[in-house]
């Protein structure tokens, strides 16, 4: 997608769960990522994560190796990544459709330490590409910095406690989350759909905070805000409801099913089994069987206080 030459090049910088990136595109583009702005700073920042960069890829021409596609719902976007070699440097590419069998409407390209991203525009769909391009580079640049993007929704309640809502497309996050709010009056919704997760380590004892963040699905909640994790629960439909306190290895496969990560690459791999494995500990999980109802929230909720008031 070419830029306008009435259009001019901005750099603007953000702050997204305490870390830095920027973000270079054109006046019109920027103009259609009013979710940003909660989260943008106007400092020239010193401790910068990465710079995604909109327009045409570095090494395009470049012979590419296939390595996998991720196209698991019908619903959901397909990727399809790709490394290329070039040089001494290697790139990763990938390659983004709305939908499981739509045509590539981006093409995401990043150096392997993602300080760097590069993504061009193949449709009409600004907004779409750069989302997930930003989403996705901000997910593997923060890896190994005890940070996971979670495919999760968050409310928070006066207890200054935010809970997270885990679970398949269609699985319901979203209604939960209504659920909550219906049920409680100081419940607010903080995201609905990719909060950000950190660990924080002081004198030996760790604690898990979630914020809020740029990118929220279909429902636009972008809020700048953060709530220490009072609980963090696996949503099923079913005709009861009815919760459980999930044992460590159960709550470590829903952890690592819902965070975003390149997780075919070892370092980064290993950097998210660390802190999952520090968040499991630090964080009470859940299984909660559930109808589409308050009385749902309310059983949640209970399991959740009552766990914290036997330890």
């Amino acid at each position: 997608m070419a830029t306008s030459r009435n259009h001019r090049i901005e750099r603007r910088s953000y702050r997204v769960a305490e870390h830095v990136f920027s973000m270079e595109a054109d006046s019109e583009q920027f103009a259609q990522l009013t979710n940003y702005e909660p989260f943008r700073i106007w400092d020239k920042p010193t401790d910068e994560l990465f710079c995604l960069t909109v327009g045409s890829l570095p090494v395009e021409d470049s012979p590419r190796q296939h390595v996998f596609t991720d196209s698991s719902d019908d619903d959901m976007p397909r990727i399809e990544v790709y490394r290329i070699p070039s040089g001494d440097t290697l790139y990763w590419l990938l390659c983004i459709s709305q939908v499981k069998n739509s045509p590539i409407c981006a093409r995401i390209m990043a150096r392997s330490d993602f300080r760097h991203a590069w993504v061009q525009i193949d449709t009409e769909q600004t907004a779409f590409a750069i989302n997930n391009a930003a989403m996705l580079v901000y997910a593997f640049a923060t890896a190994h910095l005890r940070t996971l993007e979670m495919h999760a929704a968050v409310v928070v309640r006066n207890d200054q406690r935010g809970y997270l809502f885990l679970g398949k497309s269609g699985t319901g996050k979203s209604t939960h989350a209504r659920q909550w709010m219906a049920a409680f009056e100081d419940a607010w919704l903080l995201n609905d759909d990719n909060p950000i997760l950190r660990y924080f380590e002081t004198d030996g004892k760790g604690k898990v905070v979630v914020y809020g963040s740029p990118w929220s699905g279909k429902t636009p909640c972008y809020k700048n805000l953060s709530a220490e994790v009072g609980g963090i629960v696996k949503l099923s439909q079913a005709p009861h409801n009815e919760a459980r306190r999930l044992k460590m290895p159960e709550a470590y496969a829903y952890i690592l099913s819902s965070a975003s990560g390149l997780k075919i690459e070892p370092n980064m791999m290993d950097a998210l089994y660390d802190t999952i494995s520090h968040i499991i500990q630090a964080v009470p999980h859940f299984a909660l069987e559930c109808l589409p109802d308050t009385d749902a929230a309310r059983c949640c909720y209970q399991a959740i206080a009552a766990s914290a008031n036997t330890h």
